[in-house]
This record gives C-alpha cells, structure tokens and sequence, in this order.
C-alpha cells in the first residue's frame, strides 16, 4: 500500500487532525543519502512533520521549510513540503549514529543537541512567514507541538515514529497532529489525552498494519471525525536542469567567469535528491553570453 496522508475534522469538538504513513517516502530518503539509523530517524520525523504541516496549506502552490539547527552530531536537518505533503530533505551528517537509549529506541534528541526549530511558510506573497522556537527535547515531535503552541497559539499533540528492520531499512514511519481550535475546554483535552495514552507508540500500531485513518481513528476513538482529504503523498524532488542553470546565472556574472576560468566546467549535485548536473566549459559560456 502506498503511504497515504489523511486530515479530519471533529463533528462534535473544536479538533482537527492529520495522520501520514510514510515508510517508503522515508526509505527512499535512507536509500538518497545513505543515513544510518539515528540520521534516519531523525530525517524520517522531520519529513514527516513537514509533509503533515505543508498538508495544511490552503494556497495550491505554498510550501512549507521545517529546519532543525542542533549542536549535536546530526547537525542540521531540512525538510520541505508541498502543500499536497510531498516531501523532501536532507541531513547535514548523514553518517551520524548514537547508542540506543533502550532496546528499540533511538536516541534522536541526543544526536540533534540543543538549537532551533524554525517554520518558514512560502504562500507566493512578497515575503514569507517564518517562526523560530528554541528546541524543547530535539526528538522533533515534541518540538513541532511546541513551535504550534508558542508561534500559533494552537494547542498541538504531535507523534512520529520510524522503526528500522536489522539490515537498518525502514519497516514502517508514521505520525499524527492533532490540534484544538478556539472553544475547546479540559474535557477534550483530558479525551485527547487518553487516546494518545490508549494508542501509545505510533510504530507499534503501524508494525501491525494500521492506516494513517485508523491511526486517527484509534486516538480519536470518542470524536465523531470526517474524512477532510486523503491521498497518496511521497518523497518528491522538484529539482531539473533549468533550476540548476539559474542559480548558476544568480552567481552573478563576476563569479561564473571566476568559475570558468579556474575549474572550466561545473559540476553541482542536487542535495535533496544527490541529481548530479553536469556544465561543460562551453555550456558555461552560453550561460554568461546570455545574463
């Protein structure tokens, strides 16, 4: 079955909520960069949080940047979503990998340090929203419900999980947000939490074969929840040669010639998807004749 992202919205309480499953889109992210396990994770989570947040964009051609800056080994990690919540990104330290801190449990925050979230939202306006919280854990979960509680007062519980199989490929990946909008009072708080309680580990219900509508069905069990949107969403690169040629042409004419004429050919690999383009000296010269 193809990873599939699913939002709803409570009939009967002031709650909207999204669900991903994405264990292929996260593999393939392992199988682009070549991550080991605490790098995959931690990318995993990140891609899945972007996919779930991009989701929520109104505007058709929006997207959505999550960036997490730590001071640990993992140093920094990239996602970015469309507003469907296909995806893409990268890790600064593919090759960043820690001791477990249990049988089973990965230690992400530990490998991402102390730092920053921030959200940049590209709404095709003169200029982009951005919100930066300090990191509240760096397990990246816990990270994007504090981002929604201190950058838009939205009280958020958030879930991602990535289970690995013993060759370090992803078994399963997936996660939740779940949001209270105005009005909502401590009894669907105190039901929200129950069922995030009932439920437990993401990985483990989706280890067993649980959609991403069963997930929200499972924590949202006494809500009576409507199907908003679902659809199938997956790793996505949007990078091509026409892209690449003019981000060459924003070098300016001054470095291009520079670049020209020390190294007389380019060589510039996309770091979502690690595409490698190739510009021969004469390309190169066709680009300047032309800016």
């Amino acid at each position: 079955m193809s990873d599939q992202i699913i939002r709803m919205l409570a009939k009967d309480a002031p709650v909207k909520a999204s669900a991903i499953t994405a264990g292929a889109l996260v593999e393939r992210a392992r199988q682009i960069h070549k991550t080991l396990p605490t790098a995959t994770a931690a990318l995993g989570r990140a891609l899945m949080g972007a996919s779930m947040m991009g989701n929520q964009l109104k505007e058709e051609a929006a997207s959505l940047t999550l960036r997490v800056k730590g001071d640990g080994p993992l140093g920094g990690i990239t996602a970015v979503s469309d507003s469907e919540g296909n995806v893409r990104g990268y890790v600064q330290n593919p090759a960043a990998d820690l001791p477990r801190k249990r049988p089973g449990k990965l230690d992400v925050g530990a490998a991402v340090g102390a730092g920053s979230l921030t959200v940049i939202k590209d709404l095709n306006m003169k200029e982009p929203y951005v919100g930066t919280i300090e990191l509240l854990s760096g397990e990246i979960a816990d990270d994007i419900a504090a981002y929604f509680l201190e950058s838009e007062q939205i009280p958020t519980a958030c879930a991602l999980g990535v289970l690995l199989d013993t060759d370090q490929s992803v078994l399963c990946a997936g996660g939740y947000l779940i949001q209270l909008l105005p009005g909502a009072d401590e009894s669907v708080i105190r039901t929200i939490e129950q069922g995030v309680a009932r439920v437990g580990a993401v990985t483990e219900a989706l280890r067993d074969g649980m959609t991403a509508r069963g997930l929200l069905m499972q924590v949202l069990s006494d809500f009576d929840m409507e199907v908003l949107e679902e659809s199938p969403v997956e790793y996505r690169c949007y990078c091509s040669r026409d892209r690449v040629t003019r981000a060459l042409i924003s070098m300016g004419k001054k470095d291009l010639e520079e670049l020209i004429a020390d190294q007389g050919k380019a060589e510039l690999t996309c770091q979502f998807c690690d595409k490698v383009y190739h510009y021969s000296r004469e390309e190169l010269e066709a680009i300047l004749a032309a800016m």
